[in-house]
């Protein structure tokens, strides 16, 4: 009878210590961001898959063809399509597509590209059902922006 009475006052002794850390974690500031209405502060660091930046001069994209970034990526997940065009055979861009499934966001495509024309960008939200979703062919997507 004893022992019956004791699991009685154990168990509301540990209600009341569970109910004491959840009213006192009621008035602490709140650390969780509000998903989907607040977006959460990107790092500096951080790296998603690759963009072109956007020339000021011609509204397109800063990029030559020079192929320095296809041949400096350890993981060959660039792959770029360009035509000769023009008196003076210049090459002209036609698609650059970047395989994000195989890519391990090393950087040295980045580092490789002297003209600065792609970067790493800060979208965190990639979402997909099929490995073809995470092929990027950022022509288009500068187009896009």
């Amino acid at each position: 009878m004893i022992k019956y009475f004791k699991d009685i006052f154990l168990g509301a002794q540990s209600l009341l210590v569970g109910l004491w850390v959840t009213i006192g974690y009621m008035f602490k500031p709140i650390v969780t961001v509000q998903y989907p209405r607040e977006k959460n502060k990107i790092p500096p660091a951080y790296r998603g898959h690759l963009e072109f930046t956007r020339d000021p001069e011609t509204g397109g994209s800063r990029c030559v063809v020079c192929l320095r970034c296809v041949q400096s990526c350890p993981s060959k997940c660039i792959s770029i399509d360009w035509e000769i065009k023009g008196e003076k055979r210049k090459r002209i861009l036609k698609s650059y597509v970047q395989d994000f499934t195989r890519c391990s966001q090393c950087g040295l495509c980045v580092e490789a590209c002297e003209l600065g024309a792609i970067r790493f960008s800060n979208e965190y939200e990639l979402v997909g059902f099929a490995k073809e979703d995470f092929y990027f062919n950022l022509v288009k997507m500068l187009e896009k922006r």
